[in-house]
């Protein structure tokens, strides 16, 4: 199980940066509308077989997020 709420994750850090997934997605040349698909479903961001995996060796999944260095 991945432990993260993804989607919760996207808009906190979206409003930590001073920005909208609109922008995000514009920087990655998609659209907003793929943005939000891919965060609101449940196995959009983690593979699934890789979330089997691990469940199978009995773990959960849970993301930590590491700021690279020279970013705001």
């Amino acid at each position: 199980m991945v432990r993260n709420n993804i989607e919760i994750d996207v808009k906190v850090k979206c409003i930590e940066q001073g920005t909208t997934q609109a922008a995000v997605a514009e920087q990655i040349d998609t659209t907003k509308s793929y943005v939000n698909r891919v965060i609101k479903k449940p196995n959009g961001v983690v593979n699934n077989t890789f979330v089997q995996m691990m469940e199978a060796l009995g773990y959960d999944i849970e993301l930590h997020y590491v700021k690279r260095d020279g970013t705001e």
